[in-house]
């Protein structure tokens, strides 16, 4: 933990060594570490706030709707206990996958004769390979987020980015890395290999199967970029558990953990169950009761 002076009443602000830029617990005054965004600790970007508090507190009342299986006094019985307006940490990968991949692949055609219906099994050995490059590939490099929802509210508009300021700070909450580049590396390499993988994959059109048989799948790191990107985090309390949600402070996309009222969900088991045994029923009598 860190002691810092609030320069504009004088309190001892406590926080933890990574925290950049907060706010005094006493007269409300937004403080920034400047230690923290020295020499190699300062982003290279920025993607500025685009909603407000009031923006992330409609779009929490809009997530709970078209949810069947939430409670219903849940919307009306539970208080936002806390809502943060981060800047959280993010490492933003360059790279390229050159993908090599051999598949077994097959094609079925089905003819008849006078006597017989004839199947023809084709097999083919399938070689797909190329390279697909990647630019600004994003993983938090904080730990304290939760890693599936930060990746859940992606994208990001990165025309929207700009070079880092401190000027965008004051107001939001924000913590330097504490996650290095190497160790998100790992995070960021897998994604880009599963996605080469899928979009050469998708190429394999017209078979029946295509089993994959050899795969050679090689990344080139190219460069990492530091940058700090706009997130809401919201949590709320409901019969004495904490509810926790995310949401992207330039699109407005939402994440976030629901309570399952389980009485519905028996309820809706029942009439869906119900619905189909009726309707086999009618298939059953040839469509006449």
């Amino acid at each position: 933990m860190r002691a810092y002076e609030c320069p504009s009443c004088g309190a001892q602000i406590i926080c933890d060594e990574y925290t950049a830029s907060t706010s005094c617990p006493y007269c409300g005054n937004n403080t920034i570490v400047p230690a923290q965004f020295a020499g190699t600790l300062r982003p290279d970007y920025v993607i500025p706030f685009q909603l407000t508090k009031d923006d992330a507190i409609e779009k929490l009342k809009q997530f709970y709707k078209g949810k069947p299986l939430l409670p219903s006094a849940f919307k009306d019985q539970n208080h936002i206990e806390e809502i943060k307006g981060m800047y959280v940490p993010f490492w933003l990968y360059n790279g390229s996958v050159h993908v090599d991949n051999e598949y077994h692949g097959t094609r079925v055609h089905t003819h008849r004769t006078s006597r017989e219906i004839v199947t023809v099994t084709e097999h083919y050995k399938l070689i797909r390979e190329g390279t697909v490059t990647f630019e600004k590939v994003p993983a938090d490099a904080s730990s304290k987020m939760p890693d599936e929802f930060m990746d859940a509210i992606e994208p990001f508009d990165y025309s929207k980015m700009t070079d880092f300021n401190l000027s965008y700070m004051p107001g939001y909450l924000a913590d330097k890395y504490d996650v290095s580049s190497e160790e998100d590396a790992v995070r960021a390499n897998r994604r880009m290999k599963n996605s080469a993988s899928t979009a050469i994959s998708q190429t394999l059109v017209g078979f029946a199967g295509a089993i994959p048989e050899k795969q050679d799948i090689q990344i080139k790191p190219r460069s990492v970029y530091y940058a700090f990107l706009p997130v809401w985090m919201l949590s709320t309390q409901w019969n004495g558990k904490n509810y926790l949600f995310a949401m992207n402070g330039q699109s407005g996309k939402m994440i976030g953990d629901l309570p399952t009222d389980y009485g519905k969900f028996i309820l809706y088991f029942v009439l869906i169950s119900l619905a189909g045994i009726i309707l086999l029923f009618f298939l059953l009598m040839g469509g006449h009761f």
